[in-house]
């Protein structure tokens, strides 16, 4: 310990350090949710322009089984990992089926 810092001075740097490095992932999270969900839009923009269905429940089970095993090996709770990205489906299924519905619309 540096002389002149208390333990608790050291804890406290200590936790600001680590909070530091969570803000730092949260940001990247976020950043990169939003990249996805800029894939996804054009996803779902060329799946109403050719009458495609918003949901695809093959291709989310296959997710969910890849996101777990993914998961797995990087030590993380699969039910975790499993709930993030069915919350993250369920949005993107949403947005497919704005889009849909503005499509359609845009038809009329």
């Amino acid at each position: 310990m540096l002389s002149g810092m208390t333990r608790g001075d050291a804890v406290q740097e200590e936790l600001e350090r680590l909070r530091d490095s969570i803000d730092n992932i949260d940001a990247a999270v976020v950043h990169m949710l939003a990249e996805r969900f800029k894939c996804t839009q054009q996803v779902g923009r060329l799946k109403a322009e050719h009458d495609l269905p918003p949901a695809d429940p093959n291709r989310e089970a296959a997710q969910i089984a890849r996101l777990r095993r993914l998961a797995e090996s990087a030590k993380l709770d699969p039910a975790f990992a499993e709930k993030l990205l069915g919350f993250v489906i369920s949005e993107v299924i949403r947005h497919h089926e704005q889009i849909a519905a503005d499509a359609e619309v845009g038809r009329n």
